[in-house]
């Protein structure tokens, strides 16, 4: 990982992104750096950006950086300049436009979670692993693998640090949707997002905790409730119906999920994911316990590491602060002076440059499609557990 960025005369490598709203700001801002910071083997060429709207995806495209736009996702597979596609949109749509782009030879980065339900992930895995056989690769977009401590925590536990592992504790917390006058985007129906918080953050701490340990979750025991069951509709969320009254939709996915875990390894895991957190904006916190130490993260404190060394003597032992800023740390030789933190979006950035890395290396990507799709077999896990009043269930 060099500072020194890649080469106007480096051989582009096309893309197109489809989706142009939250995730594919970020994404814009990765593709347009990733090589201006990191010794990159392709130089990015943001070539086309996908969006419905004809005005607002003009827009978007000038306003992130894209060299144009098309209102059909389909255009895209059929370009010359194009050899990425880059899948930004919600849920609903992940499974058609990533089959299709895999078939048309275009390799494939696929926002998380993969898919909305295991049948549409196991479709995706199956064409993903065919077309690498081509040559053709695929990621999923779990970008928090790539926050610089988490990358740095997971060499600790491959390490020995942790020792035996007994106990994941994970926790992502947000309070956007608190105001029940919140308006009934996307996010809160079921057949564009394919379940709430679950889906939406639950997702993150389920990879991540599979990331860090090396550990898979087997089983699992949960429960999802909804806290505010009808919102206003966008379009009706700052004015009145016809009739004089805010117009209101069904909320149709779960608003919080709490659930334990038992995993291959023997370790007892515990989840909260929520939406409802008053007071947390991006609490995704994460902590190992094992026989040898301890490891404790909170992405909104994202360039500490808290590790404690069970084998100290008494009068020394506690969690000790590590800074992750050192070059020596992963990602961030890249970067600023020691000290300096990183923010959100470098772990985008990160995960564009390992991606075209490894594109050019013709070098299967990870997370891969299987490595979401285990994770789409573990949200389901919890649903059916769920619905049977919390009963443990087999992933």
């Amino acid at each position: 990982m060099g500072v020194t960025s890649t080469g106007d005369d480096a051989r582009p490598l096309g893309v197109a992104m489809i989706g142009y709203a939250f995730m594919g700001a970020a994404h814009s801002q990765a593709w347009r750096n990733a090589h201006r910071f990191f010794d990159l083997p392709l130089r990015p060429a943001m070539n086309v950006v996908c969006g419905r709207a004809e005005s607002a995806t003009r827009d978007a495209a000038e306003k992130l950086g894209w060299a144009g736009w098309t209102t059909d996702w389909r255009d895209v597979l059929e370009r010359d300049d194009v050899q990425v596609v880059d899948i930004c949109t919600p849920g609903d749509s992940h499974a058609e436009i990533a089959v299709a782009a895999l078939e048309a030879g275009k390799h494939v980065l696929c926002e998380k979670p993969l898919a909305n339900t295991v049948a549409e992930a196991e479709q995706m895995t199956q064409v993903a692993e065919e077309a690498e056989g081509r040559g053709v690769l695929s990621m999923v977009g779990f970008n928090y693998r790539r926050t610089p401590a988490l990358a740095y925590a997971r060499q600790l536990v491959e390490r020995g640090v942790v020792g035996e592992l007994r106990h994941v504790r994970a926790q992502y917390l947000q309070d956007w949707i608190v105001d029940p006058e919140f308006p009934l985007v996307w996010r809160l129906q079921k057949d564009k997002a394919g379940s709430g918080a679950l889906g939406d953050i639950g997702a993150h701490i389920v990879d991540l905790s599979q990331f860090l340990t090396g550990q898979r979750l087997t089983e699992v025991a949960g429960h999802l409730t909804r806290f505010v069951e009808r919102r206003p509709l966008p379009e009706a969320a700052s004015g009145l119906s016809a009739s004089g009254g805010t117009e209101l939709g069904e909320v149709s996915v779960d608003d919080a999920a709490v659930f334990s875990g038992r995993t291959d390894g023997g370790a007892l895991a515990t989840y909260e994911a929520t939406r409802f957190a008053t007071g947390r904006k991006n609490a995704m916190r994460i902590e190992l316990n094992g026989s040898a130490g301890s490891i404790a993260f909170d992405f909104e404190a994202m360039n500490e590491l808290h590790v404690h060394d069970a084998t100290a003597p008494a009068a020394d032992a506690g969690f000790r602060r590590i800074l992750v800023t050192e070059a020596e740390h992963p990602y961030a030789a890249a970067w600023w002076p020691p000290g300096h933190g990183l923010g959100y979006e470098h772990t985008f950035v990160h995960e564009i440059a390992d991606f075209v890395r490894d594109v050019a290396a013709g070098t299967a990507p990870t997370p891969s499609f299987a490595d979401g799709l285990q994770v789409q077999r573990v949200l389901d896990a919890v649903e059916r557990s769920s619905d049977a009043g919390a009963a443990w269930t087999k992933v």
